[in-house]
């Protein structure tokens, strides 16, 4: 966790970037157009310096960011977000209290995301609604980006990656339903054409994110009785 105090100021900085600010909507239009959720109690799991914390508010949910990085959350903080430091293993948060829980960027440096699902599915209500956000090990921007830590001490040399299929599997195995992924961003970060990126991102988002570099899957948590709730539309 040193590491992520270390670089909180540079990685908030980074979405200033003409490539952050790219990366940012894009993956910001993929997870809400999967989230069904309009409003609610929200939880944003690893909330780092609260960029979906603030966006959940602003959308209208009544929401609170968590991250293991003191340094993280005080600059999530300094923004005006509601955060706490914890512990993804353990939710400081009774069952069921939340319709909705994000996590964007996380999971790749859990060591036990089959024990994170599990809280998640706890704390969440019946018919609530995760949406989870990670970088794909099979994309082109992986690869970059793996090279590139061998040489330079990056967030990526400590990270495990996923592919849409393993996400599906995650949630499907702490009984979710309802669960579907997508991806985003087919080109590596140094690729100079970014309208060109935008428009195949809004082309190929649900039918090529096997070969994207950030994607997204969205579960529901079953009712009682077994039933999954009808999305509000």
């Amino acid at each position: 966790m040193e590491y992520f105090n270390r670089i909180a100021e540079r990685y908030d900085s980074w979405y200033q970037t003409k490539v952050g600010r790219y990366v940012d909507r894009t993956e910001k239009r993929l997870v809400f157009s999967l989230l069904t959720k309009r409003s609610g109690r929200a939880l944003d799991l690893g909330c780092g310096t609260g960029n979906y914390t603030l966006e959940l508010g602003r959308r209208g949910f009544d929401v609170v960011g968590l991250d293991a990085s003191e340094k993280m959350v005080e600059i999530a903080r300094r923004k005006g977000a509601r955060c706490l430091v914890g512990d993804a293993y353990s939710l400081p948060f009774p069952d069921e209290s939340f319709d909705l829980v994000v996590s964007i960027t996380m999971f790749e440096f859990i060591h036990r995301p089959d024990v994170v699902v599990r809280e998640i599915r706890r704390v969440l209500k019946p018919g609530g609604e995760v949406i989870i956000g990670t970088m794909n090990g099979r994309s082109a921007w992986f690869l970059f980006k793996r090279l590139k830590s061998l040489f330079v001490e990056t967030a990526y040399r400590y990270a495990r990656f996923y592919t849409p299929a393993e996400l599906e599997g995650l949630l499907r195995e702490a009984g979710f339903a309802g669960v579907k992924s997508a991806g985003v961003i087919f080109f590596p970060s140094w690729w100079p054409f970014l309208g060109v990126a935008e428009k195949l991102d809004a082309r190929c988002w649900e039918r090529c994110k096997n070969l994207a570099a950030f994607i997204a899957v969205r579960g529901i948590k079953k009712e009682a009785d077994g039933a999954v709730s009808a999305p509000p539309r």
